[in-house]
């Protein structure tokens, strides 16, 4: 087990590398806005499942490949690149707010696709940007000690913190962001203004990450 000082230290190093602005944060903002609390939460699951994925690929060393293999870290990188300029471009181009049309069976049974299409964006936002798994690398092992007990245990246990912290922070966005939508609803030109904005900032993200 992790003692409780260093548990404490990890937690708060999480929360800091949380908060900080970055193209999941982007996405989840813009996906509750546009799209609901609904669709920003499974834009979250999609961000968990991707975190987990890189906890699970660190703990087996996938990260010291893409390390020592530098045409392998350069073809993840420049994909998960020109996905964020994708979905930025995408954001920019799309219409303002729209209110559904039809019958409530017909929006029931259209409200499944969004959810999907913002759980993939989810994924591949975070699948495909190569930092956060050497993050993932570089991080969790600083706090495992050998003499703390079997180390995949405390592997899993950095890992589990990790996705915790990590989906209450992607719940705060998503919430605290559909509850402004109204508000934008109210006002074109604010609505405007924060599709580019989001447009502006994945495209950003695009750009540091293709020339690091």
């Amino acid at each position: 087990m992790i003692s409780a000082h260093l548990l404490a230290v990890y937690v708060a190093a999480l929360i800091v590398v949380y908060a900080v602005p970055g193209p999941d944060m982007a996405l989840i903002l813009q996906t509750s806005i546009a799209r609901g609390v609904r669709s920003g939460f499974a834009a979250a699951a999609g961000l968990g499942v991707s975190r987990a994925t890189h906890v699970t690929l660190s703990a087996c060393g996938m990260a010291a490949l893409l390390r020592n293999a530098p045409w392998l870290y350069d073809a993840v990188r420049y994909a998960g690149a020109i996905y964020l300029a994708w979905v930025g471009i995408q954001i920019f181009l799309s219409p303002g707010f729209a209110l559904p049309a039809g019958s409530r069976d017909t929006q029931a049974a259209d409200a499944s696709r969004p959810l999907r299409s913002a759980f993939v964006k989810g994924l591949l936002t975070n699948l495909l940007n190569p930092k956060a798994l050497l993050f993932c690398s570089v991080l969790l092992p600083q706090f495992v000690r050998p003499e703390a007990g079997p180390v995949v245990w405390q592997m899993i246990e950095l890992g589990v913190v990790l996705l915790a912290i990590g989906v209450c922070f992607d719940a705060l966005y998503a919430i605290g962001a559909a509850r402004i939508a109204n508000w934008l609803r109210a006002h074109p030109l604010a609505q405007t203004v924060q599709r580019w904005t989001f447009s502006a900032a994945l495209i950003g993200f695009a750009l540091r990450l293709s020339l690091d």
